[in-house]
Formats: structure tokens, sequence, C-alpha cells
């Protein structure tokens, strides 16, 4: 598959995920459940895509692409956990949004050389997906109720924003860098 056709994917499962999220809160259903298989496929691709962007072969681009498969990794875990009831959705989702915040580190590394526009929104997408990671002591933890976790794993909540907007945001701008031309 192309570059392209990866990015456009990418994307497009992102944002669906997003969507079946928000249709969830606002009507219940089966979407918390598309939800949560979405974040784990969402993973998948953002490790499909770190290996079609990787950089010719040095030990930092090596690095990068175990995070991002490292963070895929998680990803699915955080999907096992909720929908076989291992856990609640709080717990599932700091596994989740620590996965996606690897991923983030990932996007920050591959962001830095970029051109300027896919470089910023690269890094403010990275940036704010990294804020997963803040949730790793609550998986220690074992925190599986929102109500009663502390203040600070808000802002692996705040995360999401990076995941779910930020980031297919940026993977729709790179398939649309990456469109064939058009000659005549």
């Amino acid at each position: 598959m192309s570059t392209r056709a990866v990015a456009m994917a990418h994307g497009i499962v992102g944002f669906t995920t997003c969507v079946c999220l928000i249709v969830f809160f606002a009507a219940g259903g089966p979407f918390g459940t598309i939800n949560d298989f979405g974040n784990a496929l969402f993973g998948v691709v953002s490790f499909a895509l770190a290996w079609l962007l990787r950089p010719a072969a040095s030990w930092l681009s090596g690095v990068l692409v175990s995070l991002a498969g490292l963070g895929a990794a998680l990803t699915i875990v955080g999907t096992v956990l909720v929908v076989s009831n291992i856990t609640g959705y709080y717990l599932a989702g700091l596994w989740s949004s620590s996965g996606f915040g690897l991923i983030g580190i990932w996007l920050v590394g591959i962001s830095r050389p970029a051109a300027a526009r896919m470089r910023r929104a690269g890094l403010i997408a990275g940036a704010v997906m990294v804020l997963g990671l803040v949730g790793v002591p609550g998986i220690f933890r074992g925190l599986d109720i929102l109500e009663i976790a502390p203040a600070w794993t808000y802002l692996a909540d705040l995360s999401w924003a990076g995941t779910y907007l930020l980031f297919p945001a940026w993977s729709l701008g790179l398939a649309w860098q990456h469109r064939p031309e058009r000659v005549g």
C-alpha cells in the first residue's frame, strides 16, 4: 500500500473512532464497543504509518518505530481489557492513551525535520498525544474509576484531543501532500 492510502485510511479510522465515541455518549448502543475496536485498529494503522515513514536506517529511526510499535500493542491491550470486561473503561483508556502517547513520541520525532506546515501540525499533535503517558502511574495503581481518579490523570484524558482530532487531521494532510501530480 502507498503512504497516501495508509495516511488516508489512518485519518478516516481516527475520525470515525472519535465519532463513535461521541455517538456512544449521546445515544449509547454498540458505539462504545465500536470505539474500543476502533482504538486498536487506529493503533495498528498508526504503526503501519510509522513503518512506511521510517527514515533511512539509523538508531533513532529504529527507536522511534519501535516506540510506535509498542504504542500500537498497548492500544490493543486497552481494547482487550475493556471488551473482555477485565477492567472498566477508565483503566483500559489509560492503557490506550499511554500507547498513543508512545506513538506521539514517534510523531514528534519524525516531524522535526518535516516541511513547515507538516512539522508544526505533527509537533502539536504529537505533544498533545504524549500527555497520555501521564496516565502510566495510574495503570500501576489500577485506577479504574474516573470519579475518584486523581486530578493529574485528567492530563492523560486531554491526550485524546491529540489522538482523535489532531493526529487524524495530520494524517489527512500527509495524504494530501502525497497525492499524485496531475498531468495535462
